[in-house]
């Protein structure tokens, strides 16, 4: 029987990478972003003969109600969902955190935390009513306390959602329904690229090094969180892609080893 597979966030990024990685794999995918257009345009990048096994759907997963008809609609098209993946997220500009417009960090936090809440509320209550499941939710910069000047807003989301995931892991034990985290490190994404665009001087060298140092395509990363999520079947698991001892090895060989990955070429 084939598994069906909700990601938030899905229509661009590593989302979309996962949701094609996922519709490789012989799963039903849920593609969901905030217009009708963007979804259907990330439909359009599967291979013709997978489509029938993927439903676009748009929804602002900031509300409860939509999170809700996100589920409503994956459910009355494929009968359950068995995996669901909260990847949806907003980054406020890299500034101080006075300068950042307050609509944008309540942007942020509506779509980094409310979303991922509203959508966790939703999938544990429909899937406890199925027999089971899992959840997954996106770790990211300040999962693990570290800070950085001009990442506050987006770091203090991040944080919030390692409490709540951990906390949510510990109510649900011995449950039906799996939760757990994916680490997917640094993507090379438009919004990492929409980043150093605001970057200027020496501040955008040093950040585009770093980036080319520890990060990592799309097309690298994703399916390989997918095929970690499919194999899975422990509970409060984390699914992390760039490790300590990875990251260390970059750092070693980067003089000798250099990599870029804003460029179309496949990094190792």
């Amino acid at each position: 029987m084939k598994r069906t597979i909700v990601v938030t966030g899905s229509s661009r990024g590593i989302g979309l990478g996962m949701a094609q990685a996922f519709a490789r794999s012989g799963c039903q995918v849920v593609v969901n972003g905030r217009s009708t257009r963007a979804v259907e345009a990330a439909i359009q990048t599967l291979p013709e003969a997978l489509r029938g096994d993927a439903l676009g759907i748009a929804a602002d997963i900031g509300s409860l109600e939509q999170a809700q008809h996100l589920w409503d609609t994956a459910v009355a098209r494929f009968g359950r969902v068995d995996v669901w993946i909260n990847n949806a997220g907003l980054i406020a500009p890299r500034a101080m955190f006075q300068d950042v417009p307050f609509d944008t960090v309540r942007s942020v936090i509506e779509v980094n935390v409310v979303g991922t809440l509203a959508c966790c509320h939703v999938a544990l209550r429909g899937m406890r009513a199925q027999g089971g499941g899992a959840i997954y939710n996106f770790e990211g910069f300040g999962s693990n306390d570290m800070m950085r000047p001009g990442l506050t807003t987006y770091g203090t989301t991040k944080r919030a959602l390692r409490y709540f995931t951990r906390s949510l892991e510990r109510e649900c034990q011995g449950g039906p329904v799996r939760i757990g985290t994916i680490s997917p490190g640094i993507v090379a994404t438009d919004m990492i690229e929409t980043e150093l665009g605001e970057l200027t001087g020496d501040a955008r060298v040093r950040a585009r090094r770093l980036y080319n140092i520890l990060g990592d395509r799309v097309e690298t990363v994703a399916p390989w969180l997918a095929a970690q999520v499919l194999a899975d079947t422990r509970h409060a698991s984390r699914i992390a892609w760039l490790t300590p001892g990875k990251a260390f090895t970059r750092f070693l060989t980067a003089r000798i080893k250099p990599r870029d990955v804003f460029s179309a070429q496949p990094q190792s």
